[in-house]
């Protein structure tokens, strides 16, 4: 399910909102959106105003009710039921998400988005595996995409075959791409690119080492 007209720093924070949620479960019943907020790194008033897109989750004078809250964010952010995944471009970095993902899914019972199929050009990697996931020729994702309800994909390609790759994807039905190419997807206005770019994320935080130092 999907809300109209909430901006993507909105959506951004939920996740955040419910990794604080998931900590303090068990330990506390009830949580507030003073602590809430102080836990997830943002003001109370902006927790409150996020929710509240949402729908009234909490009570005033009590707070928030840490398992129902939880609950209810992993229904607005597609989490209460497996989400399937592919991924293209099984290099090294493509090989250490693919490694990650399996083993977050396997031993947390929360992280409910899985790694179905891994797709790459390189003849000697189709037909094999990374931890139990198959990897097939990009020339198959438009039969597997479809076939394994994948709308979720990882694009870890080099910079001058991604946007193939993408339009191969999206071709498929796939909606959300997480992208680790150093170039600027084009998709339609339906499909959802983030960016993580590592090079220039490592530039970014080298300035601050000098600044340290001026």
């Amino acid at each position: 399910m999907a809300w109209k007209g909430i901006s993507d720093a909105v959506i951004r924070r939920l996740p955040i909102y419910l990794r604080v949620l998931e900590e303090v479960k068990g330990k506390e019943a009830c949580i507030s959106s003073h602590e809430l907020g102080k836990r997830a790194g943002v003001r109370p008033a902006l927790v409150r105003k996020d929710l509240a897109w949402f729908g009234e989750f909490g009570k005033q004078g009590v707070g928030y009710d840490v398992e129902f809250l939880q609950d209810e964010l992993r229904k607005i952010l597609n989490l209460d039921e497996p989400l399937h995944m592919a991924l293209v471009g099984v290099g090294s970095l493509g090989h250490a998400l693919a490694r990650y993902n399996r083993r977050r899914f396997e031993k947390d019972p929360l992280f409910t988005i899985k790694l179905v199929a891994l797709f790459d050009v390189k003849p000697e990697l189709v037909g094999t595996y990374v931890d139990d996931v198959p990897i097939y020729s990009v020339e198959e994702i438009p039969r597997v995409v479809p076939e394994n309800d994948i709308r979720l994909a990882i694009v870890t390609v080099p910079a001058d075959v991604a946007q193939e790759a993408t339009d191969a994807l999206v071709a498929a039905g796939v909606k959300a791409i997480l992208n680790f190419a150093p170039v600027k997807l084009d998709v339609p206005k339906d499909v959802h690119v983030a960016n993580a770019d590592l090079s220039l994320e490592l530039q970014r935080l080298a300035y601050y080492i000098g600044a340290q130092h001026s």
